[in-house]
């Protein structure tokens, strides 16, 4: 008795996969449920796992294969069974003639005339001639949209090549590449800046991070308090938590909060659902559960969809001003960044060290006004620099 290994759903609009690789080579024994073939589509890496147990006797498609859901990668057979022969390749079909259409007289010297290939046109007359309206309606109709540039091809022999080396883009990668210069192209992107004086929150984790971690069983970091503040300042200002859907502007009345995490893979956002309703302890376990999903490989296509809002920290890696690049179809993120200590004059006039931090709000202007941009941002500044303003709504 053989068991069929096929490509499981992998989420909505998704339809394929490349093969990352297999765990185990045919003649293999395999238990239940144990991972066989690793999986990457556009968004995540996906392991599909042994369905019963048995010896694997054929591996039908191979590491960097493209496959369809619903594809048979592998053969299971029963424990001890041999290994199939490789399959000889299946001749060719023959390619069937295309049909010549038949054209009107009088269409054919209007097409002649108009320089317009008649074998392009479906005809609508008699036996799918085609007709002198067909030709008129091919004439008048649209050109149609030059194609996209295809990536440049490889270069020719390098001078250092012996000193390189050359590694396929992942299918995770390509899709960062396209959806970040899709965000480019098609948003009106702009990023305006404000600094926060991080003493108040400071304060208030030093206060009460111990008691916290003994209560909740996570760490009161910074992100909780972030979180928070986003999500006060997009109910004052819902512009930053919609997106353009054609000729439609689309305000949400939820906050789905995408938090950009750093992996060996690339850059992933998941997502933190229903923020406005979690307490600090909420976020602060959910972030840590995504951001260990993340770094695992373990995400699923349900923890990357649907966010509003992105927030991205590159201060975890030292950055201490950025430009961060819009999440489409999203509206807005916010980039934090490196804490740094710096003269800053008091209300008083005296001159103290402060801890402060740089915040960049990257929004389509399309449907942002600076106004709302700017206003957002100060909004945030205030929830940071005076926690109780959160808990208070204020």
């Amino acid at each position: 008795m053989t068991t069929e290994i096929k490509v499981p759903t992998l989420g909505e609009s998704v339809t394929e996969a490349t093969i990352a690789k297999w765990f185990k080579n045919v003649g293999d024994a395999v238990r239940a449920d144990e991972p066989l073939v690793e999986l990457e589509t556009d968004k995540v890496t996906v392991e599909v796992n042994a369905p019963a147990a048995g010896t694997l006797t054929d591996i039908v498609a191979a590491a960097g294969a493209t496959v369809e859901v619903g594809a048979l990668l592998g053969v299971l057979g029963a424990a001890g069974a041999a290994a199939a022969p490789a399959p000889k390749a299946a001749a060719p079909a023959p390619a069937a003639a295309p049909a010549a259409a038949g054209v009107m007289p009088s269409a054919k010297k209007i097409a002649a005339d108009a320089g317009i290939d008649t074998a392009a046109i479906s005809g609508t007359g008699k036996d799918g001639r085609v007709t002198k309206g067909d030709v008129l309606a091919a004439a008048a109709a649209p050109a149609p949209a030059a194609p996209a540039p295809k990536p440049a091809a490889p270069s020719g022999p390098r001078a250092k090549a012996d000193q390189e080396e050359r590694v396929k883009m992942t299918r995770l990668r390509k899709t960062i590449a396209g959806r970040l210069k899709e965000a480019q192209n098609t948003a009106a992107m702009l990023t305006t800046f404000n600094e926060v004086d991080m003493t108040a929150l400071f304060d208030v984790r030093n206060q009460y991070k111990d008691q916290f971690e003994k209560r909740h069983g996570t760490k009161l970091g910074f992100m909780s308090f972030f979180v928070k503040a986003c999500v006060a300042a997009l109910k004052d200002w819902p512009a930053v938590n919609a997106e353009i859907d054609g000729d439609d502007l689309v305000y949400k009345k939820y906050y789905d909060i995408g938090v950009a995490v750093g992996t060996p893979q690339g850059l992933v956002v998941p997502v933190l659902r229903g923020a406005d309703q979690l307490s600090f302890a909420g976020v602060e376990q959910g972030i840590a559960n995504l951001g260990k999903k993340a770094r695992d490989g373990k995400l699923s296509m349900e923890d990357l969809m649907g966010g509003t809002f992105t927030i991205s920290n590159g201060g975890v890696y030292g950055s201490l001003m950025s430009t961060p690049i819009l999440n489409t179809p999203q509206s807005g993120i916010l980039g934090m960044h490196k804490v740094q200590q710096r003269p800053m004059v008091m209300p008083d006039g005296s001159i103290k060290a402060r801890p402060m931090m740089y915040l960049a709000l990257s929004y389509d202007h399309r449907i942002i006004d600076g106004r709302e941009a700017v206003s957002f941002l100060v909004r945030v500044k205030e929830c940071i620099e005076d926690p109780q303003r959160i808990l208070l709504e204020m």
